[in-house]
């Protein structure tokens, strides 16, 4: 016989794959010892996450904010791991580049190396406050903008941040990305 299976061992190994093979293919039946994992998400916190934030503004909600109240809301939800003038912690230095980013250890904070100021926007909105992502109501968001514009110097303290203002906003490090198209 010139077959595949030439050998006991063979003939053997066959005659169990073909065994198994129905058992293979059979439709698996429910059973109620399976772990029951997670909840269903809530189709509000989705519509919430499925939100973008783009360079010229495009998704930005109603609303505005000013650097008083962001100052308040600072001191409130985000100076535990940032530092009372956003200046480190626990968290990332926000505010207080003294060192550029040509240097080794370059000072990556909002003022000094963020390109667009909607990408504030849309970070803070999703991932904050730490305890709680995605909470903060769109007025907050702003006021948060404005306060850390103003802390890297780039707005001045009497401005008011909203949908379109922020856009035009124009970051020190606009031009320090390649943007490839």
């Amino acid at each position: 016989m010139t077959d595949w299976y030439r050998t006991a061992t063979e003939r053997v190994l066959a005659l169990v794959l073909l065994a198994l093979l129905p058992a293979c293919t059979a439709p698996a039946t429910p059973t109620t010892d399976r772990p029951q994992l997670g909840v269903a998400a809530d189709p509000d916190l989705l519509g919430r996450q499925l939100l973008n934030v783009f360079p010229d503004g495009r998704g930005l909600p109603p609303g505005r904010g000013t650097v008083a109240d962001g100052a308040r809301l600072f001191a409130q939800h985000c100076a535990g791991c940032h530092g009372r003038d956003g200046r480190g912690g626990s968290a990332d230095e926000l505010t207080g580049a003294t060192r550029p980013l040509t240097s080794v250890d370059a000072d990556k904070t909002i003022g000094s190396y963020w390109p667009y100021a909607t990408t504030l926007f849309d970070f803070i909105r999703r991932t904050k406050p730490m305890n709680a992502p995605g909470t903060l109501e769109a007025d907050e968001v702003y006021a948060l903008c404005a306060w850390l514009l103003h802390a890297n110097g780039i707005v001045q303290a009497d401005a008011v941040i909203d949908a379109h203002t922020l856009p035009a906003i124009r970051m020190p490090n606009r031009d320090g990305f390649i943007r490839i198209e």
